[in-house]
């Protein structure tokens, strides 16, 4: 059984989160039931539901900063039990410290790991090139735009050398135009490091745009109710492949699965 495991760099097993009722007395919340999913190395997988399916907890449970009720979440075949150096996670908001340059704030995620002041001086050079931020590293995070703040987020990140990548709607306070090239920059980045990522995200046709595969999360209790296998070429430039007729197939595909049109008629 460990071995199927082993295969997978991630694997949530019919997972369960219960939180208690929120006012006294109240019965017990349950945010997500039978989850069970798995993201392959080297994979980009996104997760789409409507708001309240539990995607927030989702990777909270991931990056170990939550357990779960029931099930197991496993990391390289091994039990998820506490916050782990091997998942990074990059938030909507940036939250970069605003008294730190930006090759400080992408060496701050390593000094309380022991690293030394050379390690780490070198992993913020390779990261501001990989990021594109070289001419930046010297400034400040109000001196940058909001997307040089989000390669400078993800430059933080990566630099850990994390096998897992979760990313919470990181382009969400973004302009469109701007979000289009973070999106490219973000996918050549990802794809360039071979990282495995797990993408949330409410924006249907980012997700076809940047994954290899989409999970469709029910209305909560949240749990996997459909696989999508996106199937465009080129991962690293999602510009181009959200111009493919495929992609229009499955954003429109997505939107009937969510009952959007529902929704909006509610």
């Amino acid at each position: 059984m460990m071995d199927a495991f082993v295969s997978n760099v991630l694997t949530l097993d019919n997972v369960a989160r219960r939180f208690p009722g929120r006012a006294r007395g109240a019965p017990p919340f349950t945010a997500v039931r039978n989850l069970s999913l798995h993201v392959d190395k080297g994979e980009f997988v996104s997760v789409v539901g409507p708001s309240g399916c539990g995607k927030s907890t989702l990777l909270n449970l991931v990056a170990g900063l939550d357990r779960p009720s029931e099930g197991t979440v496993r990391l390289n075949g091994t039990e998820v039990t506490g916050p782990s150096s091997h998942v990074g996670f990059m938030l909507q908001k940036d939250l970069l410290l605003p008294w730190r340059t930006v090759r400080h704030n992408i060496e701050f995620g390593l000094e309380a790991s022991n690293i030394s002041a050379s390690e780490r001086r070198a992993r913020a050079e390779r990261e501001l090139k990989r990021c594109r931020l070289v001419d930046f590293a010297d400034r400040y995070p109000y001196q940058l735009s909001g997307g040089q703040r989000q390669r400078a987020a993800l430059a933080r990140t990566l630099a850990i050398d994390p096998t897992v990548v979760l990313l919470d709607e990181p382009f969400s306070a973004l302009d469109a135009q701007t979000k289009l090239i973070i999106q490219k920059s973000f996918a050549e980045t990802i794809a360039g490091s071979g990282l495995t990522t797990l993408l949330i995200t409410h924006d249907l046709a980012e997700a076809v745009a940047m994954s290899d595969r989409i999970l469709v999360m029910s209305d909560g209790p949240g749990r996997v109710v459909e696989e999508i296998i996106v199937g465009l070429p080129d991962r690293s430039n999602p510009i181009a492949r959200a111009a493919k007729p495929r992609a229009a197939e499955i954003v429109a595909h997505l939107f009937d699965a969510l009952h959007i049109d529902n929704r909006l008629d509610a």
